[in-house]
């Protein structure tokens, strides 16, 4: 089954071309089946490229999928067109009585800022309590993970002394995990972050099990089973090109910036980055996408309950 997505939706033709299966309203509504809504809680400053990266993995499954974009109710983007935001995006208040078998929860550039001197800390902090009792399962991604797994358990992040940059490898913690079916005993994840969580905060919080680790960029992927959440510090979501964007970036304002870890052929930014985690991003929205589809209520109504 395909992803169903608004035709304007600049995501409907981007996966189109790549060959994921999209369909409209008028298509949608001819088929007798509960897709399952996933929501997005969008962070990211370009929201059309992090729309296109979630909707990629997430619809690439045999599950039908009415994907939702959410923002934060007062904080106004200055990265993404208005009319993009005012014609695809709700916000959280006018969706607060609604009801979704998945959340995913981006990261956002605000890494340096103390959580709680974060603009629209307190209407997401309201987001995290309303996971509990109106969405089936609670996806966090990097600094959206970091800070749901503050709010919920008190884990702290933690200020790098440089950036970790780059494409790491990463072992699999429990190869059981209904999350990882299909994972090779390692994998790469693209890492791009000024802090880090600390295993031995994690195995302090009573609960939490971490499925995917790294020697050198620590803990990657943490499962909450009593708030039904993933946490993930890291950026299976990200595009071939998206650490060559932001390498790029900071070269042309002056940053002093290292090249990223083994994304290069031979740490030469002047070849062709290569993509070697695409397939295990597959799996792991897959594999997540799945779970939900096995444990979430036929009624909407009764998610949470």
């Amino acid at each position: 089954m395909p992803i169903k997505l608004p035709t304007a939706l600049p995501a409907f033709d981007v996966l189109s071309r790549e060959g994921v299966m999209v369909m409209g309203e008028d298509q949608a509504a001819r088929q007798d089946i509960r897709p399952l809504r996933i929501a997005l809680l969008n962070l990211m400053p370009k929201k059309i490229a992090t729309e296109n990266q979630f909707a990629r993995l997430i619809g690439a499954t045999p599950l039908q999928i009415e994907l939702s974009l959410i923002r934060m109710t007062e904080h106004q983007t200055k990265n993404t067109a208005a009319e993009h935001m005012e014609e695809f995006y709700r916000p959280f208040s006018d969706v607060r009585d609604e009801k979704f078998d998945g959340l995913i929860i981006t990261g956002a550039p605000i890494e340096h800022l103390p959580f709680h001197d974060v603009t629209y800390w307190e209407e997401l902090t309201q987001v995290f309590d309303w996971t509990q009792t109106h969405v089936h399962s609670t996806f966090g991604v990097c600094w959206g993970g970091m800070a749901m797994i503050n709010y919920f358990h008190g884990v702290q992040k933690h200020l790098l002394d440089h950036k970790a940059f780059g494409c790491f490898r990463h072992q699999i913690c429990d190869p059981t995990s209904h999350y990882l079916r299909g994972f090779s005993d390692d994998c790469v994840i693209p890492v791009s972050r000024w802090t880090e969580m600390r295993q031995d905060e994690i195995d302090a919080a009573p609960g939490l099990k971490t499925l995917i680790t790294s020697k050198e960029v620590g803990p990657a992927l943490v499962e909450d089973p009593a708030h039904r959440a993933l946490y993930i510090f890291n950026h299976f979501e990200y595009d071939s090109g998206t650490l060559k964007q932001e390498y790029d970036r900071d070269v042309a304002n002056g940053t002093k910036m290292n090249v990223p870890v083994n994304y290069y052929p031979d740490d030469d930014p002047a070849k062709h980055p290569v993509n070697r985690w695409r397939s295990h991003a597959h799996l792991l929205y897959g594999n997540w996408i799945n779970e939900i589809y096995q444990t979430t209520h036929f009624e909407l109504g009764k998610i949470g309950t």
